[in-house]
């Protein structure tokens, strides 16, 4: 069924009861052209574009809970393009650029909404370096706005300015940035990959990987053996753990970001904001509540919660950005487990061992990237070579001295 305003009109009048499911339950099938490893945003939008872009439709996507209980349904929904180095910020901004027209393309209401993010500075030389991020992005073709603290103060008058350790003096704008529904991201996929022929698999754990002379023929799963012309892996958080059952060892930690939301609030803050003087990230969802987060908790785990030392650590920095926010009820958290690479930047790229692909190290980019990453990927599985935006993200990079280092973001804490 394709979705517009007449199929909402005509169910409306017939009691919303032909509405069809959004995607099948298949069984899984002996053997695929292409298995991918991982139901997430990477995942999903790798098979999505493997088939509609490259025409290879024979394509299984293993689940091992149900869509959407990963890290796609466990971040802040931000999505930008403003970065510095040249091995990003192409690759971001055709992240952007899909996300512009992703909606049309999948057919299905994602909710993007480009609001603005606003990245602000606190001292003279960050606004310098500031200022050379911003260059950086216009020189690519990429939107940025430098705004003085007068500026600022119009957008956001509520911001603490006067902060005698962290006064704010102006800010980093990208006005195409914004936000997306996460889960509706995971649903619009599998819902585009499924009518496309694509089986998406749920509850559909892999155990192992099986190899025959050097080459991956496919995966020992809960639900049997499926054999593979191709493998890819896009397992996120939980990437060295399948790189392990191939005895591969990757340059990866596993930790826990949170994620936390507020009570419902009356209208406030128009687009996302950052802080400068510290790691805190904030919006405002359709339902009210205040969507932030901040570091990951520093120690590495699987779980999908975190401590109370970071959620103080996190509620501190957004005080000192937004004064009134001590006033504010916090509702919930949640945590995804990120696979933290070694320069904060992630890996698309073959890897030694025959038919297998890598899709992995995303770092707190995951979400942002789930267009471009999942094209690019599906690129590298049917084509045999990286789509030209991501070529700097090859697995071999830190053995030949090319780190893609953006921040010096990784994963150990100190490097933040």
């Amino acid at each position: 069924m394709r979705y517009s305003a007449l199929s909402v009109f005509l169910n409306g009048l017939r009691g919303n009861t032909r509405w069809t499911p959004a995607w099948r339950d298949p069984a899984p099938q002996p053997r695929y052209d292409v298995v991918i490893v991982g139901g997430g945003g990477h995942g999903l939008a790798t098979a999505y574009y493997l088939a509609k872009t490259f025409g290879i439709r024979n394509v299984a996507v293993l689940e091992k809970g149900w869509l959407g209980s990963g890290n796609i349904g466990r971040n802040t929904t931000i999505i930008r393009s403003n970065y510095l180095l040249p091995g990003n910020n192409p690759f971001y901004e055709l992240s952007m650029k899909l996300w512009e027209g992703l909606e049309q393309d999948f057919n299905y209401n994602a909710m993007v909404s480009q609001r603005g993010v606003l990245n602000l500075f606190h001292s003279d030389a960050q606004r310098d370096a500031y200022t050379r991020r911003g260059n950086a992005m216009r020189l690519h073709g990429v939107d940025a706005e430098l705004l003085d603290a007068d500026a600022v103060r119009a957008k956001l008058p509520f911001l603490g300015f006067d902060n005698a350790r962290f006064p704010i003096k102006g800010g980093l704008h990208q006005p195409r940035g914004g936000t997306v529904r996460h889960d509706a991201v995971a649903w619009g996929y599998a819902r585009g990959a499924d009518t496309l022929g694509v089986d998406v698999i749920q509850n559909c754990e892999v155990t192992g990987i099986r190899r025959e002379n050097g080459r991956v023929t496919g995966v020992e799963t809960s639900k049997g053996f499926i054999g593979a012309g191709k493998l890819a892996l896009a397992t996120a958080g939980h990437s060295s753990r399948t790189a392990a059952m191939v005895d591969m060892v990757l340059p990866l930690e596993s930790h826990v970001l949170q994620a936390f939301v507020s009570e419902g609030l009356k209208p406030f803050i128009d687009g996302v904001v950052t802080f400068g003087a510290g790691h805190f990230y904030v919006s405002q969802s359709d339902k009210g509540g205040l969507v932030f987060g901040g570091d990951i908790d520093g120690y590495n785990s699987y779980a999908q919660r975190g401590n109370l030392a970071t959620v103080e650590h996190v509620a501190e920095a957004g005080v000192a950005m937004i004064p009134a926010l001590s006033r504010v009820r916090m509702l919930r958290s949640w945590g995804g487990v990120m696979d933290m690479s070694m320069d904060g930047s992630p890996i698309i790229d073959r890897t030694p061992i025959d038919n297998l692909y890598l899709n992995a190290g995303w770092c707190y980019g995951g979400f942002k990237a789930t267009p471009a990453s999942g094209f690019c990927f599906a690129h590298l599985i049917a084509k045999g070579e990286p789509h030209e935006t991501a070529r700097a993200f090859r697995l071999d990079r830190f053995r030949r001295g090319y780190a893609i280092d953006e921040k010096g973001q990784g994963a150990q804490p100190n490097l933040h």
